[in-house]
């Protein structure tokens, strides 16, 4: 790993000052992914919650990660290299009805034996709509996270589409079960922003970078 991209993140773990980002390969069994022993962020949550745009817009890029007006579009593990240091791991969405069940049965065991094995990953980011109550995939996830003891975070966006007091209460009846997981955030007003950062930031610096294979 460079050491200018390491000492980058570690020098400004509040607020990340991004330089360059560019995707690097799709993958669907471990053999596959990226073998240089950078850390890694995933992001996950529902088909249609809006991972590649909350990807995009943490990256201040337009149109790195794809988006889709077709749910359950992306169906392999895609990975982005972040200045030269670290990744964003987009992992395909849950919960789509329409994608074909043999499909929906490769996703399952390929996104866990990811989440569940993959020592790079130092950070899970579970992706949920700040209008909606968490579904019960959204909440299986988030146990699972917890039962294996995996670090995570719960991003709720499109926080500007509710109104002061809607946020107020959804951070209050959230938080008093996630505790300090969830962060509420807005692409628009850039609420939550810093905070979503210095969780990755943190979470990469703490992480003991390995020699390339």
């Amino acid at each position: 790993m460079r050491a200018n991209g390491w000492s980058r993140i570690t020098n400004h773990a509040s607020r990340m000052r991004v330089k360059s980002a560019k995707f690097t390969k799709s993958a669907t069994h471990p053999e596959h992914y990226p073998r240089d022993g950078r850390p890694e962020v995933a992001f996950l949550g529902r088909s249609n919650v809006g991972k590649s745009s909350l990807m995009n817009s943490l990256l201040g890029v337009r149109g790195l990660a794809r988006t889709s007006s077709t749910p359950g579009r992306t169906q392999l593990i895609n990975f982005f290299l972040i200045d030269d240091a670290f990744y964003f791991v987009d992992l395909p969405g849950y919960g789509y009805a329409r994608v074909p069940s043999d499909v929906k049965r490769e996703w399952g065991p390929m996104v866990q034996k990811y989440l569940a094995t993959r020592p790079n990953l130092v950070l899970s980011i579970v992706i949920t709509d700040s209008r909606q109550e968490p579904t019960k995939l959204d909440l299986q996830m988030i146990e699972w996270l917890q039962s294996k003891e995996k670090p995570f975070v719960i991003i709720a966006t499109k926080a500007d589409k509710l109104s002061g007091n809607q946020l107020r209460a959804k951070i209050s009846r959230e938080s008093a079960v996630q505790n300090d997981k969830l962060i509420v955030y807005s692409a628009v007003t850039r609420i939550g922003a810093d905070r979503i950062w210095k969780e990755i930031t943190t979470r990469i610096s703490d992480h003991q970078p390995r020699n390339p294979d």
